[in-house]
């Protein structure tokens, strides 16, 4: 079965300090981005692998691949105005049947298992979305102050999150808002039930 990831960049750093975009900042010398694609490159030779990016921001991507001779294949698909238009720009470039991920550029130490489970588990059950339990101490806001909710209850969401091509492009193929009511939709009357299903790898 074909295999695509969408890896989205469209940071721009402010919350990191920094003038430069998140994705360009170097990590081991190197830019973050170059790490996520490299990563994913690692878990399958053939993996089609989309990045996109802001188009003010491709001609300096393209530099920097120049610089430090960044030889891994990729598509470039221009961002959007909002992630969810920035996705279906990658998801425009992927052919179904197959199945694609979708994950974070400024997340680079995904592990390779955590990858291929994904990927493993979306051929069964159409839909994956890895997540790692919650460490700190939840509270939720009440009328009366604030008290302190089960951990057990509640999941931090991870990427890369993998679906069924066919099905990833039938929630795109809407606008934006029917988009998120077929989100909240799906979130309560799930089809598949091990979309939750955690994946058992330090991410």
């Amino acid at each position: 079965m074909k295999q695509s990831v969408i890896i989205v960049a469209g940071g721009k750093g402010l919350r990191m300090g920094s003038d430069l975009p998140k994705q360009f900042l170097p990590v081991g010398g190197k830019p973050v981005l170059m790490r996520t694609l490299e990563a994913f490159r690692k878990y399958d030779a053939m993996l089609q692998i989309i990045l996109v990016l802001p188009r003010e921001q491709q001609d300096f991507w393209k530099q920097l691949c120049e610089e430090h001779h960044f030889s891994v294949e990729h598509l470039v698909a221009d961002g959007g105005e909002t992630r969810f238009h920035s996705v279906k720009n990658g998801l425009a470039l992927v052919e179904a049947p197959g199945l694609v991920g979708v994950h974070d550029g400024v997340r680079p130490f995904v592990s390779l298992e955590v990858i291929r489970r994904c990927y493993e588990l979306a051929e069964q059950h159409k839909a994956v979305i890895p997540v790692v339990d919650v460490v700190e101490t939840l509270r939720r806001l009440t009328d009366a102050g604030s008290e302190t909710v089960s951990r057990t209850e509640y999941k931090l969401v991870q990427t890369p999150q993998v679906f069924d091509v066919e099905l990833l492009k039938q929630a795109y193929g809407q606008s934006l808002l029917r988009f998120l009511r077929t989100m909240l939709r799906w979130s309560k009357q799930w089809a598949y039930p091990y979309i939750w299903q955690k994946v058992i790898a330090k991410i």
